[in-house]
Order: C-alpha cells, then sequence, then structure tokens
C-alpha cells in the first residue's frame, strides 16, 4: 500500500479549549512478558481477525495527521510483536517532517536488537524503553517470564542505529525504592532520560495496587535530598514534567496521573488496536472506528466519528488509590499502551 498525499491540518479541539495533536495508536495487545502493574500472569488475547491490518492502521493513522495530529507514538502490547510492523513505520515516513513532527514507539526492548535499525531507517529517531530494574532476578520477578539481558542487548543496538532512548520505570514500593538512585547513573551514563510513572489502577493484575502504589510527589521529595534537580521547561509532547539531574547532566522525567494531574494540559487520544478511539485513558468511554472504517461511507463517517470523539473528550480521568478504596478500570494497560 502506497502512503496517503500529505494533508494540511483542520484541528481536532475538544470542548475545554485542548487541542489534541498526539495520538497513541495501538498494534496489538499481545506482549511476550506479563508485568505485574500491567496485566494478569494467564491473559486471553484477542483473536487476530480482530485486529485493525497494517493498512487500516495506517489510514487510520493518516486520517488523524490530516486532522492536525502532529506525533504518533506506536504502542501495545508489544508492538514489536506484531506482524508486519516495520511495514507501518514505512509508510508513515513520508509524513515525518512534513505534517508529522515525529514517530516515536514504546517497547519492552525484549525485540529491539533484531528491530533497531529498521526502525531508524523507516524514519523513527527516538523510542522509550519500559524498565523496571537492573536487577535480573527482579526483572524475572515483575515481568514474570523476562531475560533483561535481551534488554540490554537491544538498548544497545538502538543506540549503535542512532536511535534517542528514554528509559520508563513504573514507581512501585518495595524493591524500586532501593534501585532508583542506580537507575538514574545507568541510564544518564548512557546518555538516556529517565521517566519514572505512577502505577495506575488499569485492569485486574493480580496484587492490591494500595500496598504497591507510589506517590511520585513524595519520591521527588526524597531524591531532592540526594540529587540537585533543575526543573526544565522542556517537553517531549507528553505528559512527563522533566528536571534536569545536576551531578550527572541527564533529564529526570515524572509521569503523575494520581498526585499531581496533569489532565488540564491533555493533547492526547488513543486508538486500540481493534479501531476503539479512546479519547481519555482513565475513562471507559469510546468510539468504534473499526466498523465505519471498514465501511462503505468513504470518509465523511471517519471523519464525524473522530471529531465527535474528540469533543466528548472528558474533562479528566477517575483514578483514586487509596486505602479500601480504588478506583480504576478493568481495561488493562496492554490493551492502549499505557
Amino acid at each position: 500500500m502506497a502512503a496517503l498525499p500529505l494533508s494540511s491540518s483542520t484541528g481536532l479541539t475538544d470542548l475545554f479549549g485542548r487541542q489534541v495533536t498526539y495520538l497513541r495508536l495501538s498494534v496489538t495487545d499481545r506482549c511476550d512478558l506479563r508485568c505485574v502493574y500491567c496485566m494478569a500472569e494467564d491473559m486471553a488475547f484477542l483473536p487476530r481477525k480482530d485486529l485493525l491490518t497494517i493498512e487500516e492502521l495506517y489510514r487510520l493513522a493518516a486520517t488523524f495527521i490530516k486532522f492536525g495530529i502532529r506525533k504518533i507514538r506506536i504502542t501495545g502490547g508489544e508492538p514489536l510483536a506484531r506482524r508486519g510492523i516495520i511495514t507501518l513505520f514505512e509508510l508513515l515516513q513520508p509524513h515525518i517532517g512534513a505534517s508529522l513532527d515525529e514517530v516515536t514507539l514504546t517497547t519492552n526492548g525484549t525485540l529491539l536488537s533484531r528491530f533497531a535499525e529498521p526502525l531508524a531507517k523507516a524514519g523513527v529517531q527516538r523510542i522509550n524503553v519500559s524498565l523496571d530494574t537492573l536487577n535480573p532476578v527482579r526483572y524475572e520477578k515483575i515481568t514474570r517470564r523476562g531475560d533483561i539481558a535481551h534488554v540490554f542487548n537491544g538498548l544497545e543496538a538502538a543506540q549503535k542505529a542512532g536511535l534517542k532512548v528514554k528509559l520508563n520505570t513504573v514507581a512501585m514500593q518495595g524493591g524500586f525504592l532501593n534501585e532508583v538512585d542506580s537507575l538514574i547513573r545507568f541510564a544518564h551514563g548512557r546518555g538516556m532520560d529517565l521517566t519514572l510513572i505512577e502505577e495506575m489502577p488499569l485492569g485486574l493484575t493480580g496484587h492490591d495496587r494500595y500496598d504497591t502504589h507510589l506517590s511520585l510527589s513524595r519520591l521527588r521529595e526524597s531524591l531532592a535530598q540526594r540529587w540537585t534537580l533543575s526543573p526544565l521547561q522542556a517537553s517531549t509532547g507528553g505528559p512527563a514534567r522533566y528536571v534536569q539531574v545536576e551531578e550527572t547532566g541527564g533529564r529526570l522525567g515524572f509521569i503523575t496521573p494520581l498526585s499531581c494531574d496533569f489532565c488540564a494540559h491533555c493533547n492526547r487520544v488513543r486508538v486500540g488496536s481493534t479501531g476503539r478511539l479512546y479519547p481519555c485513558m482513565g475513562q471507559t468511554g469510546m468510539v468504534e472506528l473499526r466498523e465505519i472504517l471498514r465501511g462503505c461511507e468513504g470518509g465523511t463517517a471517519l471523519t464525524e466519528a473522530i471529531h465527535k470523539a474528540v469533543a466528548g473528550k472528558p474533562e479528566g480521568h477517575n483514578f483514586l488509590i487509596e486505602k479500601n478504596n480504588t478506583r480504576g478500570i478493568l481495561r488493562h494497560m496492554s490493551e492502549l499502551g499505557g
């Protein structure tokens, strides 16, 4: 399938005046890991026939580009596990630098050594890699099956291919607190940013989130006693707020959906791998796009559905983690890539 013609923006703005310029596009709900904060150990994944094809994913992305989306992040599950995924990046490549600022990827890194060079050749300049520990034993426990050596090999391959890497770490009570300083040194010593993310109540994963939730506001206060943290205005287009760690010269990000609500400036919508458009990750409201995409009405019905969904984007999420009162969503994080 050839890339569609480049188009000018017509804009997507919700009822609260927030302009939507960032699309997170999930290509699969499947993953080769079973991280404890993301999914249950025994998962039932979607039948492959229910997923959008690579061509449909591209057509949908191209439609959003026409409406002013400037950044697309490919997510999963584990997106590199999706057959033919490089084709999607190749189709999006002609838009980069014209109607798109960038196409990025979030991955667990286990397959990255194989895909780093093809991603770079397809126009990807930077990626996020999820890594919650540097300890092989803890890694296997958190992922319920993973080998951290594959991730380290992937990081090396990514940097060799010229990709800029940011590490994402889910902050949780327990062993993480003993490793956070080591993670900062590891990332910054290799020229990588590190972003810490509060655990969110998405899906039934087999543990009590009140016991594991860690407020990043409190963690930042703790880190400030050991590191010199200088606030930065820089942004990568997402929800992270960055500081520079003066001792390392590297950037440290904080994503705080619970301790410091970031919804007022949300510029994102998410599309799941079956074509469901979610205006808010922290709400259940969505619009089905798959059958519209496959229908014969042309682009008009798709345009109307997308604009209606964005107009209905809620003011904020409903997440809450308190003792005896956790309020979340049954949808697993792997369905939309967080």
